[in-house]
């Protein structure tokens, strides 16, 4: 089985201009990421961007490039954009990487991609892992998926899903043993026939609510697999902070 990793980098960021072009242990930040899918066993990694300056860097560290547009509302449009430029054939498979996840490791790239490839009747393939952590179950900012018997997405949402009503009735903050809680993590393996059709569906009114772009597949009746992973996943690079706290690891690795 073969799968295309593509990554979108814009250069524009709200609370961290230029990210994509910071320096990490002397090369830039897309471009590690780019390492880490090519260690994932992808035939192929593209960076997909919206300006000459990702493209220049990812050249000069033998990284591929395309240029898209920037009027692009979503990730998802632009993924499509490159997955025509690219001529991929339609049942091929692509893995979303986004470009501010250097700690991502390869084999949840590879594992999504396998999934995908496991389910045919699936447009989408992702992962989430159980949440054990009180703060994570009811934060708003930390995404919950709801799955089947079968690991279908049955619903993504910014409240605490499944809720428990007994357990949560006196105002208790405890999870109940047992409770299928599950983080989604916001890696996507995509059909590309799907992926160039995606930006024509109108998108759905959970959608905008939720501010969640996969409602949109879920709304028009696409299925979405799920992998339940072991472990936290590691986390991007949204602040400053975040890429200092990276940094250091890379310094350490690159110590040992």
């Amino acid at each position: 089985m073969t799968f295309t990793v593509l990554i979108p980098a814009r250069y524009a960021s709200t609370r961290l201009p230029g990210k994509a072009l910071s320096d990490i242990a002397g090369k830039p930040m897309v471009v590690r990421v780019a390492e880490r899918a090519q260690e994932s066993g992808a035939n192929r990694v593209v960076i997909a961007t919206d300006d000459p300056r990702i493209v220049a860097a990812a050249a000069e560290h033998r990284v591929d490039a395309i240029i898209t547009r920037e009027s692009h509302a979503t990730g998802s449009d632009r993924l499509a954009e490159a997955a025509t430029a690219l001529a991929l054939d339609d049942g091929a498979i692509v893995v979303n990487v986004q470009g501010d996840e250097p700690l991502l490791e390869p084999a949840l790239i590879r594992e999504v991609a396998d999934l995908l490839a496991a389910h045919p009747d699936a447009a989408i393939a992702t992962a989430c892992h159980p949440i054990e952590d009180t703060a994570d179950a009811f934060n708003p900012n930390v995404v919950k998926v709801v799955l089947d018997r079968s690991g279908y997405a049955l619903y993504f949402s910014r409240a605490t899903v499944p809720w428990a009503r007994d357990a949560f009735a006196a105002a208790s903050r405890e999870i109940p043993r047992g409770m299928p809680l599950y983080r989604h993590y916001g890696l996507y393996a995509y059909r590309t026939s799907f992926l160039r059709h995606f930006p024509s569906l109108p998108p759905a009114p959970i959608e905008r609510f939720e501010a969640l772009e996969q409602l949109r597949a879920l709304w028009h009746g696409y299925r979405i697999v799920v992998a339940v992973t072991r472990g936290v996943p590691a986390p991007g690079v949204d602040t400053l902070e975040d890429l200092e706290r990276v940094r250091l690891l890379y310094a350490e690795q690159g110590r040992r």
